[in-house]
């Protein structure tokens, strides 16, 4: 059969398959309606506490008290484009092209930071916006370890390699043990061991575990041996401990936390303190929208990472309730989702995503309600952002393209 110049140069791509039928080359058709109303509730909700949290500090900071929530209207619409884009796309796309293109870039982008982003050194100035490259290699992460754990799988199978054929059990095949160790967990730990050490150089303590936490989820889930993750585990947590006891700004968040009464109220612990009055402020009702003290320069920005408090303290226990409810549907249906997917870079790429939402959400609430040290984590969807909540959101059209490839099958299959 004679292709065309530009049949050749499209199959040379490797979108033919797709390009012939163009029905599933750009189209929102099948999309999960559950899903997709769970990421609506939970950017509107976030939306209005955004505009309830931030009024008065907007106003003593810029003498708008909509300052920030037109911001944040601008970008939500800006990243629901994003959003329904990257769920219009297919899966292949994303598995061949955002994968690599997209963690390129944020690698890049995380070792310019470290020469142009300030003291701080997490965000890239560009125009009117910024960028911070941390959030944006998250799921770029969970893509590129997707698709390298499905190329490997022929690598990383089991079946010979334990005499037992259980995990811990006795090697048969050492040639076998050790392919299926490098491939499937010396690689892309190294990967992942890479990307953290980009985000720790920029002293972000808490975006490198985030980091991480994602990056073992993906590996353990593709399918990484059970004994070398029993052994990690101890590794990681005599770093993690080593980091939090080795470092003076560290250590100090640990004292802080363990031993509140040694520091001033005025100071080290404020803004754990107002936070913590505006959780216990709000009964099981709350004051009401818009009613709550708390934010008028008490908690320290309080529509950014201790949002979760004004929530509590606005909207009582039915609110925060509800509000980790939409957490909970989101990771659920995730998962469920993750379960029924055809190819595994499909099913690796939904558990990445739900991973990722529901630990960072889970970190924000534990450290507002001095659960764990304040480690500035932002409580996704709600917390205040422009380049965070557009990455947020195209990740999310992400997860809703593998879904789109799941109902579409299971429609096929039904007719």
């Amino acid at each position: 059969m004679e292709y065309s110049v530009r049949q050749r140069y499209v199959k040379r791509l490797g979108l033919w398959q797709i390009m012939k039928n163009k029905s599933k080359l750009f189209t929102l058709k099948g999309i999960d309606k559950t899903m997709t109303v769970i990421i609506l509730l939970l950017l509107i909700y976030g939306s209005v506490m955004v505009f309830s949290a931030s009024g008065p500090y907007a106003e003593s900071t810029y003498g708008d008290s909509l300052y920030y929530v037109k911001r944040q209207i601008f970008w939500a619409a800006f990243g629901l484009g994003g959003m329904f884009a990257s769920a219009a796309l297919p899966a292949e796309i994303h598995k061949k092209y955002t994968s690599v293109i997209g963690f390129s870039v944020a690698a890049v982008l995380l070792v310019v930071v470290l020469f142009t982003g300030g003291a701080i050194k997490r965000w890239i100035n560009i125009g009117f916006f910024s960028i911070q490259p941390s959030e944006l290699m998250k799921p770029m992460l969970i893509l590129m370890l997707a698709k390298y754990m499905e190329c490997v799988q022929n690598y990383i199978k089991r079946n010979g390699i334990y005499k037992t054929g259980r995990p811990m059990g006795r090697i048969a095949d050492k040639r076998a043990f050790m392919r299926a160790s490098a491939y499937g967990v010396f690689i892309p730990t190294a990967i992942v061991f890479s990307v953290c050490v980009l985000i720790m150089l920029e002293n972000h303590f808490s975006g490198t575990l985030i980091t991480f936490c994602i990056g073992a989820i993906v590996i353990f889930s593709g399918g990484a041996m059970l004994r070398w993750f029993a052994g990690a585990a101890g590794v990681l947590c005599s770093a993690v401990f080593a980091v939090l006891f080795g470092t003076d700004y560290a250590s100090e968040r640990i004292d802080i936390w363990l031993h509140p009464e040694k520091f001033s109220v005025n100071d080290e612990t404020w803004q754990i303190t107002q936070g913590l009055i505006a959780v216990g402020s709000g009964g099981i009702f709350g004051t009401g929208l818009g009613n709550g003290m708390q934010k008028h320069l008490y908690v320290s920005a309080p529509h950014n990472d201790f949002i979760f408090s004004i929530v509590c303290e606005e909207l009582g226990l039915i609110g925060a309730v509800a509000l980790i409810i939409l957490f909970f549907m989101f990771v659920r249906r995730a998962l469920r989702l993750a379960m029924r997917c055809e190819t595994l870079f499909m099913s690796l790429t939904a558990v990445g995503i739900a991973g990722h939402v529901g630990l960072q959400a889970f970190l924000n609430i534990a450290v507002v309600t001095a659960t764990i040290p304040n480690t500035g984590v932002t409580l996704p969807f709600f917390s205040y952002g422009g380049s965070a909540l557009v990455v947020l959101l195209c990740e999310s059209g992400i997860l809703l393209s593998v879904t789109k490839n799941r109902t579409n099958n299971e429609k096929e299959t039904e007719d």
